[in-house]
């Protein structure tokens, strides 16, 4: 018996087969894959200042119909630093949630070690949004990206220094306020020099590398 296949009606002689019609996206849907696209394009190695036209050319579709969804590219970017921001910061909140208030000085190493674990495996799983992470991708771009980009860094390095001083002052540490932000700031700059070797070795050197021993010399 041959095998099943869809009945196609026939088309009289000489009828040409119509164009199949472009699926209409779902409210939000085209938001999305501009945002995916962007994030593609920003993974290829030596990628340069990505513009609106390739973009477009990328999606199939015209520039303008790029700014009916954002303002500007500047507001694409924000979009990808957005994702980063509540992705990252998400995970942050599960991490503090699973490990409560720390009781010793070894538990808040614990749990600074882990999210510190957790942004380096984000990036390495996100190349394109590395190269956002560390400003590559936007030496060109509007100044208020970089900004908030520091921003976010901030955030880490007080979400840092929050577990570090917690378990300090339960160890009963003389200045433990002076003492979680030194080694807050020491794990922000390890974290952020390990994802700038990453988008500058065209994502070849992985932020993972030996990332286990290095915390234990960092976290003693």
């Amino acid at each position: 018996m041959s095998d099943a296949v869809l009945p196609i009606s026939p088309m009289p002689p000489g009828t040409e087969q119509p164009a199949p019609t472009r699926k209409r996206p779902k409210p939000g849907e085209r938001r999305v894959q501009i945002l995916q696209a962007l994030a593609s394009m920003l993974e290829q190695p030596g990628a340069e200042r990505i513009t609106t036209a390739a973009l477009a050319a990328r999606l199939d579709v015209s520039e303008a119909a790029l700014y009916r969804h954002f303002a500007s590219k500047a507001q694409m970017f924000e979009g990808l630093i957005e994702f980063i921001e509540q992705t990252v910061f998400s995970l942050v909140n599960q991490i503090a949630e699973r490990e409560g208030s720390p009781v010793d000085a070894q538990a808040g190493l614990r749990q600074a070690g882990k999210v510190i674990t957790m942004l380096v495996q984000f990036a390495e799983k996100n190349p394109g949004m590395t190269r956002v992470m560390v400003g590559d991708a936007l030496v060109f771009e509007n100044d208020r990206l970089q900004q908030r980009m520091n921003q976010f860094f901030d955030k880490i390095e007080s979400t840092l220094k929050q577990c570090l001083r917690d378990g300090a002052q339960v160890n009963g540490s003389a200045t433990p306020t002076v003492d979680a932000q030194v080694g807050a700031s020491v794990l922000t700059a390890f974290v952020v020099g390990r994802l700038q070797r990453f988008a500058r070795s065209g994502f070849k050197r992985l932020p993972s590398e030996h990332l286990e021993a290095s915390l234990q010399v960092l976290l003693r």
